[in-house]
């Protein structure tokens, strides 16, 4: 109970606190007007008020992230309550505000163009491929979880379902920001935000058991290790790459940039508490994590979802648990196509030199992101999830990368940054060798050629702050049109 507790005020005052830190060091600066004003287009570039674009970068960057992510990072014990916190504080919301906000420097450009300014055109050609190509199984992922539960419930047929949730996926990526993102998600969000409050006080006066506290062992029954296990099962909720590419999308509606911190620093805490009390949930609910992990093998993440609403809330929660399994991850499946989208929209302006921003261009746009999407949407959702974890990882872990580079250019202080990218390098650098889905070779093997791969990274980075500090920062002198 007290580690629970404490973990909560803590990601409250990493807000207040560290969020003013962060800002104060990428200097906010009111006077700037935003591209929700001098592109401003009725259709991606529109002002949004700093309330609903908080609520509705919550409903993008979560779906059942901070849920499902978060009840199998419980299997590994309370040790998950540290990775939440700092990886939320230090890392994730940090990782959010820094792609939201220098997208904003740059008129709202999309995630890959803003790499390509700061790590060059090799590395924005990679990331263009990944990005991209995370966009497209997420959104294909969160089309056939949601289809499959819809299959179950009602007469219709899976097929049926997916094509279902796939128009709707598609009519919402083309309209106008404020057609239905803007008016409708901030009631999803705050459905999110219902149950995750609801659970918690689930747990401090309904559950049975008592809430664990903090203990550095390793509890998974299935005895996988925690390094890097842990930081890519709970990626939304710590930090995850696919934010990166929904800031852009808010980052073209801000009123000012003070806005920032609320929209996205702030969203990103919100969902580290999300999935703190889901974590917390999935530990206390069953009695351990081996009752968990039986729970999760008799009927999946959802069916553990299911239990723990429905003995918290009674009908109405079971009711909003079956909503929010099928809601909230085709609210993220939807923005997913947006943004990449927009992704191959930048692409093209870029290669091509053509203009890409009417609207008849962007119905055009949304066909060759579309129909793979729709297409993969038909495989099993757990193999496809298997490849959106440690894609989702390698996109935060170079943003993080081009922040750094971002402050390094303008002699400020790369540390909040490029600490926490130094971090998820090793992680990802060690995930894809061990991984069932990447080599799967031995641990102790991939824990060597990983800390390999690690050096490498490292090495380049310090020559680029060599590189920097022998010329003096030229790029201080640009600061302000940066």
């Amino acid at each position: 109970m007290l580690t629970f507790m404490a973990s909560i005020f803590i990601l409250i005052f990493g807000y207040i606190i560290y969020g003013k830190v962060v800002e104060r060091i990428f200097g906010a600066d009111d006077h700037r007007t935003t591209p929700a004003y001098s592109k401003h287009d009725g259709f991606d570039y529109s002002p949004m008020s700093w309330w609903k674009g908080s609520l509705v970068q919550l409903l993008n960057i979560a779906g059942l992230g901070p849920i499902f992510g978060a009840i199998l990072g419980a299997l590994y014990g309370p040790v998950a309550f540290i990775w939440i916190v700092i990886g939320t504080i230090f890392a994730g919301a940090v990782h959010d505000y820094f792609a939201g906000m220098i997208s904003l420097r740059h008129n709202g450009a999309q995630y890959p163009t803003i790499v390509g300014k700061y790590l060059g055109k090799y590395a924005q050609s990679a990331i263009n491929i990944v990005s991209i190509a995370l966009m497209v199984l997420v959104a294909a992922a969160f089309t056939a979880g949601p289809a499959e539960l819809i299959a179950q419930i009602t007469p219709l047929t899976f097929t049926t379902a997916i094509v279902i949730v796939f128009l709707y996926l598609l009519i919402a990526a083309v309209l106008p920001i404020n057609k239905v993102i803007g008016k409708i998600y901030p009631i999803f969000g705050g459905i999110l935000l219902f149950m995750a409050v609801a659970v918690g006080f689930g747990m401090l006066f309904i559950f049975e058991n008592p809430i664990p506290n903090l203990t550095f062992e390793n509890m998974h029954p299935g005895e996988l290790p925690l390094w890097p296990l842990l930081m890519v099962t709970i990626s939304c909720g710590a930090i995850s790459g696919f934010h990166s590419t929904q800031s852009p999308i808010l980052a073209r509606t801000l009123k000012k940039e003070s806005e920032g911190r609320k929209v996205f620093y702030g969203a990103m805490v919100a969902e580290g508490v999300i999935t703190l009390i889901w974590a917390a949930a999935g530990m206390t609910f069953f009695g351990s994590t081996g009752g968990l992990q039986e729970a999760i093998a008799a009927g999946g993440a959802a069916g553990v979802v299911n239990e723990i609403s429905q003995t918290t809330l009674g009908t109405l929660g079971g009711i909003l648990a079956i909503l929010g399994v099928i809601i909230l991850p085709i609210t993220t499946g939807d923005t997913a196509l947006r943004s990449s989208r927009m992704m191959l929209g930048d692409l093209l302006t870029q290669t091509t030199k053509l203009d890409f921003a009417g609207k008849k261009a962007k119905l055009l746009l949304i066909v060759p992101v579309a129909l793979p999407a729709f297409l993969l949407s038909q495989i099993d959702y757990s193999f496809l999830w298997r490849y959106v974890g440690w894609t989702n990882q390698v996109v935060a872990t170079v943003m993080l990368w081009t922040a750094a580079i971002y402050l390094l250019k303008q002699a400020k202080f790369h540390w909040i940054c490029s600490v926490p990218a130094t971090v998820m390098t090793g992680v990802t650098a060690t995930y894809i060798f061990y991984a069932p889905e990447g080599f799967g070779l031995d641990y102790s093997l991939s824990m060597i050629l990983g800390t390999i791969l690690w050096v490498v990274v490292m090495v380049w980075f310090v020559w680029q702050v060599y590189q920097e500090k022998r010329q003096g920062y030229p790029s201080v002198a640009q600061s302000k049109v940066s």
